[in-house]
């Protein structure tokens, strides 16, 4: 039990020394964004910096929602906390959504205005500078944070790190549209606003990804197709195990949820029985981690849709053994 929670204390504060650092970077983007994108009058630059106070606040949900989520089961959830790591994604999802849609809505005015004859006025370097600088800040953070989510299985922080590189895609169109308006001149500063409208579909690609993804599991999606025949085979290689069915799986937030229905000979006493599902159940916890839930249904074989009696035993249906082993019918 103690090296249980031992685990658990060492995933979350993985997940915590990994978010505080991504949040270090975004809170010294946030401010240097806001100034090069004020000083060199880059539409585009204060879209991005927009985009790192929404990383910013995404950073503070993840520790929130993680912190909440690594709670042991309870009486009033038996399943554990681990969907709070699911409404995790989907605030971050969702707010990827709302800056996507507010970059992408400024970028076209401001095209229009130009379009309507609006002379724009060319960013400054200290804009391009801000963007490189960010590029290069942003894509070190997605590599550290998701190599620490995929470690420890957690889509929150799998999900952070993906914003993380959202924002240094926003960077790359940024410092394109950023570096094309200030080389090409004054007529051609429509790059800045044009810039910014491109990286809002890649912002807004990843957040749809992530809604999906969050909706999925609390709509109970069940597992790919590949994991479950997965699943499978590793219950096949039990001995006496055959015809397995009513196969279902979903997530609980970063762990997995396993119900499936088993067939032995129904000469299999309750001991064996007992034994061959502890084996699968080490089997399937080996492969997918400690916290998976497993449920398992024995059945007796099964010939042209009628259950095979044993085929050995004094008792057999319609007879059961009562407590003092008599052989008695119902």
């Amino acid at each position: 039990m103690n090296t249980l929670f031992s685990k658990k204390s060492t995933r979350e504060q993985r997940i915590y020394r990994v978010t505080i650092a991504g949040s270090l970077i975004n809170m010294f983007l946030l401010v240097f964004k806001f100034t090069a994108g004020i000083l060199g009058g880059s539409a585009a630059m204060i879209a991005d910096a927009v985009h790192s106070l929404s990383d910013f606040m995404t950073d503070i949900v993840v520790l929130l929602f993680v912190k909440i989520g690594n709670k042991p089961q309870d009486e009033d959830h038996d399943y554990g906390h681990g969907k709070y790591e699911t409404l995790a994604t989907a605030v971050i999802g969702m707010a990827l959504m709302g800056v996507g849609g507010m970059i992408c809505f400024n970028g076209i005015a401001k095209t229009w205005s130009v379009i309507n004859g609006e002379v724009l006025k060319s960013p400054g370097w200290i804009a391009l500078v801000a963007a490189v600088v960010s590029l290069l800040l942003k894509e070190w953070a997605f590599q550290f944070t998701d190599r620490v989510g995929r470690a420890v299985q957690s889509q929150a922080v799998q999900a952070n790190a993906w914003h993380h590189r959202s924002d240094a895609l926003s960077s790359i169109g940024t410092a394109l549209g950023i570096g094309g308006a200030i080389l090409l001149g004054r007529d051609w500063a429509v790059l800045d606003p044009i810039a910014a409208i491109i990286v809002s579909f890649f912002i807004l690609r990843a957040a749809y990804q992530l809604i999906k993804q969050a909706t999925d599991e609390l709509l109970e999606a069940s597992l790919p197709q590949g994991v479950e025949r997965e699943i499978i085979a590793l219950a096949s290689k039990e001995p006496d195990v055959t015809d397995i069915h009513n196969l279902r799986t979903r997530r609980i937030g970063n762990s997995f949820a396993i119900e499936m229905h088993l067939r032995m000979p129904g000469e299999t006493s309750l001991y064996e029985a007992h034994q061959h599902t502890r084996n699968i159940e080490q089997r399937l916890r080996s492969r997918y981690g400690e916290h998976t839930h497993i449920a398992l249904h024995i059945e007796p074989l099964k010939v042209n849709g009628v259950y095979v009696e044993p085929s050995s035993g004094e008792c057999q249906t319609p007879y059961r053994f009562d407590l003092q082993d008599d052989c008695r019918k119902f």
